[in-house]
């Protein structure tokens, strides 16, 4: 299949059916990326016992903090992308390609750099206990190789699917899972490295999917090529793509830091706590993931005919992917609830009856509300495509804000302990859903009016 085959025009053609075609292979390969940490957590948990889980789980909430930067970053310059992709504008595509791959490059280096200096005040920050901080280092350490990889992989999957491509970053997870579950297999079953043999399997995967996606894109597009001697450096391409990036970044990051101060505080009520955490939490990733997608590829919808001033057809896709999204969301809050317990035994034995019941209290409070998280990354991508991407802060921060504070008050009650912080999630939920559907109440129509104004258009309806 040829890469121009590959490419959709999100502009044209029957709304869900395109959002839906477009959004599949985004959710199997989020879902396919999950399996990296997912397999190091299965595998060390079930041969290496609840100490080298809690390790490797709550290094995975690090890692998505850290993941989140850099996806944020990929994210905003992809919305750019998406909007000259819509307006057909080749020559302010590869200006953008450019500029954003020099900056997020950049970031990603000198983040890379930083997470290293700093592993130890991080692991005193998140109060990690004695008996795992040495398991917790070493994985790590390890793991801190691969964030460059990430970059990589992420820059370029969000290049391809802001002009249509969905399919080619699918198809580079699929065998990196494989490779990750199969180096996950032998490094720790075969040959004994502990977690740091999970850890390294996961990096190898990642420089795997990284390195090979721009070794696709530099040969089958090659319009897209980062050629900085055939382009100007422009300070306003630079100011746009900044922007964009900047403020995705910081919706992410900060979303992701609350999730790892409300590690912290998961920490202090010991290992069994940290155990079910760990292996609740990548369940209800697993569960939620195909919705953060969804908003994902709705927002690229969005973004190109946005670029291309379809307004009518924004609506349209608005109400299109409320209503996948929401059924979506109440399906798998019923399986969730139903199958809680055979879904933690992926992860801990049966024997550890309190981790069980942990876990099982976790998922079935936070899988009665999957509809809240759903609507909240519809939102998120919304206001990324209509050039509003600091609205997806504040989103960010009142759902996060509230699900934080909510989590130190609830649980410091004896009738609640840990329960309290699984209950402020769903409030900061729908809290954050109430603010951004006001918010597009309120401001509506100068919302999608402006992507009218240069070409002085007015928008009717």
């Amino acid at each position: 299949m040829s890469a121009l085959k590959l490419q959709k025009d999100l502009t044209a053609g029957p709304i869900t059916r395109t959002i839906l075609g477009f959004a599949f292979p985004m959710i199997l390969g989020n879902l396919l990326q999950q399996l990296y940490n997912i397999a190091d957590t299965l595998i060390v948990g079930q041969f290496l016992g609840a100490d080298a889980l809690a390790a490797v789980g709550s290094s995975y909430t690090l890692m998505t903090f850290l993941t989140s930067i850099l996806l944020g970053l990929c994210m905003g310059s992809g919305a750019v992308f998406s909007i000259r992709s819509g307006e057909k504008d080749e020559e302010g595509l590869q200006a953008g390609i450019l500029h954003s791959f020099l900056m997020v490059g950049a970031l990603a280096l000198a983040l890379n750099a930083a997470v290293f200096f700093l592993i130890d005040p991080i692991l005193y920050f998140l109060r990690v206990p004695d008996d795992i901080y040495g398991m917790m280092r070493e994985y790590l350490w390890i793991i801190f190789f691969g964030i460059f990889a990430t970059f990589l992989y992420n820059f370029f999957a969000s290049l391809l699917r802001a002009v249509g491509d969905s399919v080619t970053p699918l198809l580079f997870l699929g065998v990196c899972a494989a490779l990750n579950i199969l180096l996950d297999l032998l490094f720790v079953i075969k040959f004994h490295w502990g977690v740091g043999g999970a850890a390294a399997a996961t990096v190898a995967a990642q420089f795997v999917s990284g390195a090979g996606l721009l070794c696709y894109t530099w040969v089958r597009h090659p319009k897209y090529r980062i050629l900085p001697g055939k382009m100007q450096l422009k300070r306003d391409i630079f100011c746009e793509i900044a922007r964009f990036s900047l403020l995705t970044c910081l919706q992410q990051s900060v979303m992701n830091l609350g999730i790892l101060m409300v590690q912290g505080l998961v920490n202090s009520f010991g290992t069994v706590v940290m155990a079910a955490f760990a292996a609740a939490v990548k369940i209800d990733s697993f569960a939620y993931m195909p919705v953060q997608d969804f908003g994902n590829a709705f927002s690229t919808f969005a973004a190109q005919n946005f670029g291309a001033k379809k307004t009518e057809r924004i609506r349209a896709g608005i109400k299109s992917a409320v209503v996948c999204s929401v059924l979506f969301c109440l399906a798998v809050s019923l399986v969730v609830w139903v199958f809680a317990e055979q879904l933690m035994l992926l992860f801990v034995k049966r024997e550890e009856v309190q981790i069980l019941e942990i876990g099982v209290q976790y998922l079935r409070i936070e899988g009665a509300f999957y509809w809240g998280i759903g609507c909240l990354f519809l939102l998120y991508g919304f206001y990324r495509a209509v050039e509003r991407p600091g609205m997806s802060v504040v989103l960010t921060v009142v759902s996060l804000g509230t699900r934080v504070a909510l989590a130190y008050v609830l649980s410091a009650l004896p009738a609640l302990g840990a329960s309290g912080i699984w209950w402020s999630v769903p409030i900061g939920w729908v809290l954050a859903d109430v603010t951004g559907l006001v918010y597009y109440k309120i401001h509506r129509r100068s919302l999608l009016n402006d992507c009218l104004a240069d070409d002085g258009v007015e928008d009717d309806s």
